[in-house]
């Protein structure tokens, strides 16, 4: 669309409008510097006693930096739901205008590297009130982390003390000792806020709203050979979670619960050095809804097709944009036969890599077909916290972007397709997102 630019006529020539400009500024700033506006009349220390209203800050003084490996997403609005035709003619997406506050979001999918250093503190701290190191606060026993991160996992002795996460002498293969993945569980606790908020619930006591549940957190790497029959995956079963070749690849094998825990475990990680500090606690990593994945994954274009614009998946080199399924399944013509590297191709225009293909990518939103319909308009969600003992269909939740091993239509930014919160699979991973001020992350280029 083209803007009209009108030119409205000037009384005087143009240096002495600069002149009068500066003078102008100079005017305003001297008058906010004041008026105590950039902070000069800031009152420190202790409020003075003279009866009158001053305020009480929360804490000290704010001062989070930005987040490593994450990008701030500004506010906006956009057309969530598909930009092209319903190939299916499902109907779960209508086209919808809505509105989403700003975040902040991994640039890549959570890599191995970086999901192992959940796993590996999750083993440490079981290992750690195995052997004893811990501190007893109020009645309750945490980890001592001074003594945990001197544990030598080499050392016999330490083997010997940690016998209740050691495989079994039957699970073992030449009777090596070897940590049991499914010993590596960690306990959740977080507080129902949706179903504290409902007005039924008013005046219930915290405790009712308050979730407790243990998750294993290792990836399950047999997926690789589960997901595909008749196939030989096995090299990828034995080393993409394990070997140094795969660190900076997505990490897959991990359901929504891990992702979830996984999300947790980083707010707790950045909350308990941050109290260290003495300083102010942050708001939580947490899984983006559908709609702010969307948005994020457009990167400021309204309806376009896939995160780098209309229509088509090569550049006009011919170069394919995305790791997926060209063609009847010419697999290696993208550069990866499986996965590739999370910060492989071209972002898009937030700076956010592999919005489409690579691995598909869970959301906090549940998958309801006609949810579109009575979403809200601002920063639209619909969440629900499956039990184990729901219907299969409670515990459907929404994936985005499509994967190494699907066709193109699944790349599309308004594609939307489903798996239930406790599969895993060999190409689903996830991001974080966490709600943060802009003002924090802003850094030289």
């Amino acid at each position: 669309m083209l803007t009209k630019h009108y030119i409205c006529p000037l009384p005087f020539n143009i240096m002495k409008m600069k002149n009068l400009s500066t003078l102008l500024t100079l005017a305003a700033l001297s008058t906010l510097a004041s008026c105590g506006m950039f902070g000069k009349n800031s009152k420190k220390g202790a409020l003075p006693n003279d009866g009158q209203l001053h305020g009480v800050a929360p804490g000290n003084k704010y001062s989070m930096p930005k987040p490593p490996g994450m990008v701030y997403i500004p506010p906006g609005t956009f057309h969530m739901g598909p930009s092209d035709e319903d190939v299916n003619y499902a109907y779960t997406a209508r086209n919808k205008q809505v509105s989403i506050n700003g975040f902040w979001m991994d640039a890549t999918e959570i890599t191995n590297n970086e999901y192992r250093q959940f796993v590996h503190w999750v083993r440490d701290s079981i290992a750690a009130k195995l052997m004893g190191y811990t501190k007893n606060a109020d009645g309750v026993d945490y980890v001592d982390w001074a003594k945990a991160k001197t544990i030598k996992w080499g050392d016999k002795a330490t083997i010997e003390k940690i016998d209740q996460m050691i495989l079994s002498p039957e699970n073992r293969i030449f009777g090596k000792k070897e940590i049991d993945a499914s010993k590596l569980v960690f306990h959740s606790e977080t507080f129902d806020t949706k179903d504290a908020a409902k007005r039924e619930n008013a005046g219930k006591p915290r405790s009712q709203f308050i979730v407790k549940k243990d998750v294993r957190i290792y990836p399950d790497t047999l997926v690789w050979i589960r997901d595909f029959s008749y196939s030989y995956n096995e090299p990828m079963t034995k080393r993409y979670f394990s070997h140094p070749a795969f660190g900076n690849y997505p990490v897959v094998g991990v359901n929504w619960n891990q992702a979830t825990a996984f999300c947790e475990w980083r707010t707790h990680y950045l909350n308990a050095f941050l109290e260290s500090k003495k300083r102010a606690q942050e708001s939580d990593f947490r899984l983006p809804t559908e709609a702010e994945w969307e948005y994020a994954a457009r990167g400021g274009r309204s309806q376009s097709m896939f995160p780098w614009g209309n229509y088509y998946l090569r550049n006009k080199k011919g170069c394919l944009l995305a790791n997926f399924k060209p063609g009847r399944g010419n697999y290696p013509e993208d550069g990866g036969f499986y996965t590739v590297r999370a910060d492989a191709y071209w972002p898009n225009d937030f700076g956010l890599y592999n919005m489409a293909g690579n691995v598909s990518e869970w959301t906090s939103s549940l998958y309801y077909e006609g949810g579109y319909n009575f979403q809200h308009d601002m920063n639209p969600d619909i969440r629900y916290n499956a039990k184990d003992s729901d219907p299969p269909r409670m515990k459907r939740k929404v994936l985005r972007g499509g994967s190494w091993k699907d066709v193109g239509y699944f790349l599309q930014t308004g594609t939307r397709s489903y798996e239930y919160q406790d599969t895993s699979k060999s190409y689903i991973g996830f991001r974080s997102v966490i709600d943060l001020p802009p003002m924090q992350g802003k850094s030289k280029k």
